[in-house]
């Protein structure tokens, strides 16, 4: 090979394997990329080992990490409890997952703490419970709305909330507490995710007074219960409107052992 056709081949082939290569995804580029979980975890009592009491928090941590989060809500967390062994849940999960975390405390229950936490890659500060209402009755369990403060890579704060309402055939109580939570969440100047349970589907009251606030990251949204066979769409993502998000995807992940809730996964983009 001569000088000349060897240099043109060093070239050619140079050009080809840049060419070939992989291009960098999205998240690689994009530091306002952010991939969100919720996920109601039945204090980590898998449904088909719920009369033996099995506690399985790795099953659900190893949901976590496969979707590499940035942020995650949950719902039905115990901390403490005789019932899942007197684990701190929460600080199981975040040390597992190499996490931030804040725990919000809902109730007491079984010598313990009951309630709901976020979790996220990046640091948080700033955390604040939020009571919501209830009409009193002996079967109201009390509920609220967990709320930190995420920095992102590039410096830029946002809210990242986590909720659960109220779980009884009437919408009384739950339609109190999505408008409370309108209410506290109005004057919020940061931008503002918001995600849980909120035991209410998409054609519901609830939602239609949810969706007066917030955004939520579906419009045609997957079922998210019972996890074999699931009918019903309670499980939400949303963030504030007015805030610049936009939704890149949402899905509702086919994971029927950690819990009795199927997991969704919405990834955003805040746009500058």
């Amino acid at each position: 090979m001569t000088r000349f056709n060897f240099v043109c081949y060093y070239l050619l082939l140079t050009i080809l394997l840049f060419s070939c290569s992989p291009k960098t995804s999205i998240r690689g580029n994009d530091q306002s990329t952010i991939r969100v979980l919720t996920y109601n975890i039945h204090h980590a009592n898998p449904p088909s080992k719920a009369k033996e009491g099995l506690i399985d928090l790795a099953a659900i941590a190893k949901v976590i990490e496969t979707q590499k989060l940035d942020l995650v809500a949950l719902q039905e967390v115990d901390v403490n409890t005789k019932r899942s062994g007197n684990m701190n849940e929460a600080v199981f999960l975040a040390t597992r997952l190499k996490m931030n975390f804040y725990f919000f405390k809902a109730i007491d229950h079984d010598g313990g703490d009951y309630g709901v936490a976020i979790l996220s890659k990046y640091p948080l500060s700033d955390p604040q419970t939020y009571k919501l209402p209830n009409n009193g009755e002996a079967k109201a369990e009390p509920r609220v709305l967990g709320m930190g403060t995420v920095t992102l890579p590039d410096g830029r704060k946002i809210r990242f909330a986590s909720t659960h309402l109220d779980a009884q055939k009437s919408e009384e109580n739950r339609m109190m507490q999505v408008n409370e939570i309108n209410k506290l969440t109005e004057t919020e100047t940061l931008p503002l995710i918001i995600a849980g349970d909120l035991n209410a589907n998409t054609n519901s009251e609830v939602v239609k007074v949810f969706d007066r606030q917030f955004v939520r990251t579906c419009t045609d949204c997957g079922f998210t219960i019972p996890v074999i066979n699931p009918k019903n769409t309670i499980d939400h993502i949303a963030f504030k409107k007015g805030n610049n998000f936009e939704v890149i995807s949402h899905q509702v992940i086919n994971e029927t052992y950690a819990s009795d809730h199927l997991p969704v996964l919405a990834i955003l983009k805040l746009n500058k």
